[in-house]
């Protein structure tokens, strides 16, 4: 039996995100728009709409943690609290597959979407080719480092839980600039918005989330004495 996607995709609008007080006709448009099966592995696709982290690759050998696409709600809630405006100019941190840069494309002007991963990358830039999402470039570079190459930026998206976001990326941010992340792991994280007004930057807490991790963005321990 083959999945009907589009109904798949409003029920998650309607039952998944507008019950999370998400109430942005742009972004609830942008997840109506954008197929999310078309983003996930293939063992995946027909489950690419539950209300789930889904993997898309596992933990490395190297320590590095598993990659997610994050669940719908909490991503939906990160865009309304970022109030993206349709000119735009966003930085994706952690793109992934390239699910969230092609729905950050459908509310912003234009996305800078960084990944670190070599496949993934690779994985989204096709997706972007194929599907279409041409106000989108894919950069392979240290998600810490953002992209500067292409800053200012007048959106900065973190797709996944840090310990801190680092000075680069808020020296990317223009003046007038938004910033939102999760900081803090499991159900002590909280999605915070910071804003960079004539060079300084101030932030505020705006509400509990739980998302995965994000590699490249943990404190290294210190030894004290």
């Amino acid at each position: 039996m083959t999945a009907d996607f589009p109904d798949l995709r409003t029920k998650m609008v309607d039952n998944q995100i507008r019950t999370t007080d998400v109430t942005n006709v742009a972004v609830l448009d942008a997840f109506l728009a954008v197929p999310r099966e078309e983003f996930v592995p293939a063992a995946w696709r027909d489950l690419a709409y539950i209300d789930e982290d889904i993997p898309l690759k596992p933990a490395s050998a190297a320590g590095e943690p598993a990659r997610y696409l994050m669940e719908p709600s909490p991503f939906a809630k990160l865009l309304q609290l970022a109030s993206i405006q349709p000119g735009d100019h966003v930085l994706d941190i952690g793109a992934g597959t390239g699910y969230s840069a092609a729905v950050l494309s459908r509310i912003a002007g234009s996305v800078v979407a960084v990944e670190s991963d070599s496949d993934l990358a690779a994985q989204a830039a096709t997706r972007m080719v194929e599907l279409g999402f041409n106000n989108v470039v894919i950069a392979t570079t240290p998600m810490p480092e953002g992209d500067p190459s292409r800053a200012p930026y007048d959106v900065i998206v973190i797709e996944g839980a840090v310990d801190f976001v680092p000075d680069a990326l808020f020296g990317q941010l223009k003046n007038g600039g938004r910033l939102v992340a999760v900081e803090g792991r499991g159900n002590a994280g909280i999605a915070r918005f910071y804003m960079k007004d004539e060079g300084i930057v101030s932030g505020r807490g705006a509400f509990n989330l739980a998302v995965k991790e994000l590699t490249g963005f943990s404190r290294v321990p210190q030894f004290q004495f």
